[in-house]
C-alpha cells in the first residue's frame, strides 16, 4: 500500500519542479512488487521476485512540454534530475495546446487508494512455499490419461504470480489521486502429440483475491483446448455465420476503441472519422465504459492525467456517442475534453443470462472462432485479415475443429452484420466483451 513517505515524495517533486522554473507540473509515482513461480513439466523451473519504484514528471515550462522518468528517488538526485529536465524542456518548440486538465475535471475521491476494494491486504501473508505449492498443484503433467486418449502430453509450461501495484498522481493544480491494486494470476500452456502432429492449448485465470483464483482448472481447460484441435483442417471457403468466443472477442472491439481516440482522428488515422452522433452500427449494439466496478481488476478512479473516470456510453443503440479526448487533443482539435481512453469497456449482452451455446444455437451453422493466429488490420480503412482457429458447427453443435483459414472483411461492414452478444464476459479481463455472433462473414482456406 502507498504510504505517507511516497505521497511526500510526489509533493516534494512538484515543489522542486516549480523551483526549477516550471509553470506547472504533474508527478506520477509508481511502485510495484511481483513474485513469480514458473513450472516446466510439473516441476519448479524458475522463481523470481521483482520490485520497482519510479517517478514520471510532466513539466510545463515557458509554453513548452516534456515528460521524464527516473528511479533515483533520493532528494539530491531528484533535484538534479528535475532541474536538468526543465532545462531540456526550454530547448523544445513551444506547444500551446499542452496543459494540465482543469481541476474540476480531475478526480478528488481517490484519497486512500483502495476505494474500489482491489487490495484486501492478504498478499503480505503469502509465503514462498504457498506460491510453489499453488504452481505445482495446478500441474496436470504426468496425469494418468484414459487408455483411449488419442494423444500424449509433450510439455506443460505454467506460471503462477502475485503482484501489487501502487500509483500516486499529483499536480500543481492541487490534484492528488491514489490507486492500489493486487492481482493473483495463473496461466498454463500444454502441448500434446497425436499421430505425429502437435497441438497447443492455453488457459489462464486472474483475481484480486487469492482464494478466488482457480489454477487447478486452468491445466484441465488448456488440455481440453489442445485436444480439441486434433484433426483440425480448413473447410470450404465461403461465407459463414461467425461466433467469436469471449476469450478473443476483443479482437473485433479494440479497433473500434482505437478509432474513436482523438489522437487517431487528429492524424487522419481512423476509419471512424466524423462519426460522432452518427448511427453506424445496429441499434442493438451498445458499448459502454464502466470504470468503477468494485472488486474487478483494472477498475480505476482516474486516468493518466488525473481526470476522473465515469460511467459513459461509447456507442448507444448503434450511435457513436463519445470520442476519447484528452486535454492535449482537445486543444489541437478544438473539442471538449472527455477521458483519454476507455478504462473498462463493456459490450452489453443482447441475450441476458445466455452463454456461447445459445449463440451457436441461434446461428445454427457457421464457424466458431476460438483463437487468432496473426494477421493485420488497416486503421484508416478498417479492413482486416486474421488467421483463425475454431470449429465448424452445425445445428448449434461443434462438428470438427478448423484451422488454416482466414477471416477477412471491414470492421464497419462486420459490425453491420452483428447478430447478438451473450452474457459470458470474464471479469478477469480488462475488456468485458462477451461471445459475439455475426452473420455472413467471409472465410477462406
Amino acid at each position: 500500500m502507498t504510504d505517507s513517505q511516497d505521497l511526500a515524495l510526489a509533493r516534494e517533486a512538484l515543489q522542486i519542479a516549480l523551483e526549477s522554473g516550471a509553470d506547472k507540473a504533474r508527478a506520477t509515482f509508481s511502485k510495484s512488487e511481483e513474485d513469480l513461480v514458473a513450472t516446466l513439466n510439473g516441476e519448479i523451473d524458475k522463481v523470481t521476485h521483482c520490485s520497482d519504484r519510479s517517478l514520471c514528471m510532466a513539466l510545463f515550462v515557458d509554453g513548452r512540454y516534456g515528460t521524464f522518468s527516473t528511479n533515483k528517488l533520493d532528494i539530491q538526485s531528484l533535484r538534479k534530475f528535475i532541474g536538468e529536465s526543465a532545462d531540456i524542456v526550454r530547448m523544445l518548440a513551444p506547444d500551446p495546446c499542452r496543459d494540465l486538465p482543469a481541476p474540476g475535471r480531475c478526480c478528488h475521491d481517490a484519497t486512500g487508494g483502495n476505494e474500489l476494494g482491489l487490495n484486501d491486504g492478504t498478499r503480505e501473508h503469502v509465503t514462498p512455499k504457498m506460491r510453489g505449492d499453488s504452481a505445482l498443484k495446478a500441474s496436470v503433467f504426468g496425469t494418468r490419461l484414459p487408455s483411449h486418449a488419442p494423444y500424449r502430453i509433450v510439455s506443460e509450461e505454467g506460471e503462477y504470480s502475485d503482484s501489487v501495484y501502487d500509483t500516486i498522481l499529483a499536480d500543481t493544480n492541487g490534484t492528488v489521486c491514489l490507486h492500489t491494486e493486487c492481482s493473483y494470476d495463473y496461466g498454463v500452456e500444454i502441448t500434446i502429440e497425436s499421430e505425429g502432429e502437435r497441438y497447443s492449448g492455453y488457459w489462464w485465470d486472474s483475481s484480486i483475491r487469492r482464494d478466488a483464483l482457480d489454477p487447478l482448472s486452468c491445466g484441465e481447460k488448456a488440455l481440453f483446448k489442445a485436444a480439441g484441435l486434433i484433426g483440425s483442417r480448413p473447410v470450404e471457403s465461403g461465407r459463414y455465420d461467425m461466433v467469436v468466443d469471449t476469450e478473443v472477442a476483443s479482437k473485433f472491439v479494440s479497433p473500434l476503441l482505437r478509432a474513436l481516440n482523438a489522437s487517431a482522428i487528429q492524424q487522419n488515422n481512423s476509419f471512424l472519422m466524423d462519426s460522432l452522433g452518427r448511427k453506424l452500427f445496429p441499434e442493438w449494439m451498445n458499448l459502454a465504459d464502466r470504470p468503477r466496478i468494485p472488486g474487478q481488476i483494472c477498475s480505476k478512479y482516474f486516468d493518466s492525467e488525473g481526470v476522473a473516470t465515469r460511467d459513459s456510453t461509447i456507442i448507444g443503440n448503434g450511435v457513436v456517442s463519445e470520442y476519447f479526448v484528452n486535454t492535449y487533443m482537445a486543444g489541437k482539435l478544438g473539442m471538449e475534453p472527455t477521458i483519454e481512453d476507455a478504462t473498462r469497456p463493456v459490450l452489453l449482452p443482447t441475450m441476458k443470462g445466455c452463454g456461447r451455446d445459445a449463440l451457436l444455437e441461434k446461428c445454427g451453422r457457421g464457424i466458431l472462432v476460438t483463437d487468432f493466429n496473426g494477421g493485420n488490420s488497416n486503421p484508416v480503412t478498417g479492413d482486416f485479415s486474421y488467421g483463425i482457429e475454431g470449429y465448424l458447427f452445425e445445428n448449434g453443435k461443434p462438428v470438427h475443429p478448423v484451422s488454416g483459414m482466414l477471416v477477412t472483411g471491414n470492421f464497419l461492414d462486420l459490425w453491420s452484420r452483428f447478430v447478438a452478444s451473450a452474457d459470458d464476459a470474464r471479469t478477469c479481463m480488462s475488456k468485458l466483451i462477451p461471445t459475439l455472433a455475426f452473420s455472413n462473414v467471409d472465410f477462406s482456406g
